[in-house]
């Protein structure tokens, strides 16, 4: 089953399904060491990382199994960072949300901004019951983020990630259906 990527628009903000012009953007991103302090991963040091994230990309389409979004601001036009909705199981009516945005983004909303569109679309277009996402214990801005968009801190995962030989512990955040805030429409 194919799960087309969306396209979703906010006030600020342009979600769309990645094009190949977008790898010199994932790498400055994922080259970056402060945006990638905190993630389950290191960071890139091999460029061609970014072709292979952007397959990834069209096989989560393909195989119906998620979508992954860029993220421009509509302003100008600027890449900002990505946004996704992965692990979709249609038989349990669930999915995890994942983000990661450029340095020059933090703080301004584009975070919740970006994932509440996607999680409407999720909970309208997937008819989902629950969402998961996790952060790590130290990345107090992403669990913010979570508990803005509704979520609920449900546990800690201890020693969930060892990355460069640092180890770290996990929050584990569920949101479901039945907390869901929908944008309220503009009068």
């Amino acid at each position: 089953m194919t799960l087309p990527t969306p396209e979703l628009h906010t006030s600020r903000l342009r979600l769309r399904p990645f094009a190949g012009a977008d790898a010199d953007h994932l790498v400055a991103l994922h080259t970056s060491a402060e945006v990638m302090r905190y993630w389950d991963s290191p960071r890139w040091t091999d460029p061609s990382r970014a072709e292979r994230f952007l397959a990834v990309c069209e096989r989560l389409a393909e195989e119906g199994s998620g979508a992954r979004v860029a993220i421009d601001r509509v302003e100008d036009g600027a890449f900002v960072g990505w946004c996704a909705l992965m692990e979709w199981n249609p038989d349990f009516r669930s999915a995890s949300l994942g983000y990661c945005l450029d340095r020059s983004a933090w703080g301004h909303g584009y975070a919740t901004e970006a994932a509440h569109a996607l999680l409407g679309w999720a909970f309208d277009t997937l008819d989902l019951n629950r969402v998961q996402a996790e952060t790590d214990t130290r990345n107090i801005g992403s669990a913010r983020v979570l508990e803005k968009l509704g979520f609920v801190r449900e546990g800690t995962l201890r020693e969930d990630c060892i990355v460069d030989g640092d180890v770290s512990d996990s929050w584990v955040f569920g949101l479901l259906r039945r907390d869901w805030r929908p944008p309220v429409p503009a009068s």
